[in-house]
């Protein structure tokens, strides 16, 4: 699984297989521990502010209630530069805004990494102002990877607004009133890690 080109795919396989931990048991009695090595960048994985600020809140610092049952707000888009127009009719405070483009259907192939959706500075700005909680989106990178800037991550995770990137399935969710989760373990130096992302209805 390679979510970001030029990072690694994760290395998913047996520390101490079943056959071969038999030897320290009696006998009928096996374990397996698994042994993984990867990139926090894996996966759908949500960003906290020390992804980009060295002064930022890491994974240990982020109160467990910042991922957990936060009211959703689902917004579909076509446009592939997501200005802040789009969220104008929508209440995002206290939100997690998702964002469902579609692009998720490119998963797995090359055409994910390339001219995907994603929002505009002004869209951060504005997600900003209006108190959003988490943002996220379907879509390869929240910000345009065709330049090395990056206003969006710069300006939400200074503002504590955590971001979920690699989403896949938003058009499943129903149009009822929604809470998300995207629960990450608590690490101390680390500023993004994969999550199980859910949605259920309140």
């Amino acid at each position: 699984m390679i979510t970001y080109k030029g990072l690694p795919a994760p290395l998913i396989c047996d520390y101490l297989s079943r056959e071969d931990s038999k030897k320290n048991y009696a006998e009928g009695t096996s374990f397996q521990i698994g042994k993984i090595e990867m990139v926090s960048n894996t996966g759908t994985y949500v960003d906290v502010p020390f992804h980009r600020y060295e002064d930022g809140k890491d994974l240990n610092d982020v109160a467990l209630e910042r991922f957990v049952n936060i009211p959703v707000v689902v917004i579909t888009v076509n446009e592939m530069s997501i200005g802040p127009e789009i969220f104008a009719k929508h209440d995002v405070n206290g939100k997690a805004v998702l964002v469902n483009t579609g692009w998720s259907k490119h998963w797995r192939t090359d055409q994910y990494f390339e001219n995907h959706p994603f929002l505009t500075q002004e869209s951060a700005e504005y997600l900003k102002e209006k108190g959003a909680k988490l943002v996220g989106i379907d879509s390869h990178n929240i910000d345009d990877t065709r330049t090395k800037s990056r206003p969006v991550h710069t300006i939400l995770l200074r503002a504590d607004i955590l971001i979920v990137e690699h989403m896949c399935n938003l058009d499943s969710l129903p149009k009822t009133d929604l809470l998300f989760t995207a629960v990450p373990p608590k690490f101390k130096g680390v500023g993004t890690f994969p999550v199980r992302a859910f949605a259920i209805e309140e």
